[in-house]
């Protein structure tokens, strides 16, 4: 499915996209849970939306990163469409950002073992 494509309402949404900027990490406690969010902007050849990243999601991913949402769902949040994975959907890293890659280059390097290409 692409961005454009999205509407409010919409469940068991599969979408890919890059992200494209991560906003800051807020925190909160809700029934006596301290919970994180972030909104980021994911885009595709047809549009980009805001992204709601929970908890682990948030460090999960980095700018640059090609993601896949599974069983997302789209809501109108503030006057603006946004999707999110939700407690059922499942955001994974389908490619990493160069910068991610040269880091974990350098860090093999650093470490004296040797690369291996997938």
């Amino acid at each position: 499915m692409k961005v454009s494509e999205l509407k409010s309402g919409q469940s068991n949404v599969e979408v890919e996209g890059e992200i494209k900027e991560i906003g800051d990490i807020r925190e909160f406690n809700s029934y006596g849970r301290q919970l994180r969010v972030a909104t980021a902007k994911i885009q595709d050849d047809s549009g980009s939306i805001d992204l709601s990243l929970w908890n682990e999601d948030i460090d999960k991913v980095k700018v640059g990163d090609k993601v896949k949402i599974t069983n997302g769902y789209v809501k109108d949040f503030q006057g603006a469409l946004q999707l999110t994975a939700g407690k059922f959907g499942k955001i994974e890293v389908i490619r990493e950002s160069d910068e991610e890659k040269a880091e974990k280059a350098e860090e093999v390097e650093k470490s004296g073992k040797e690369v291996v290409e997938e």
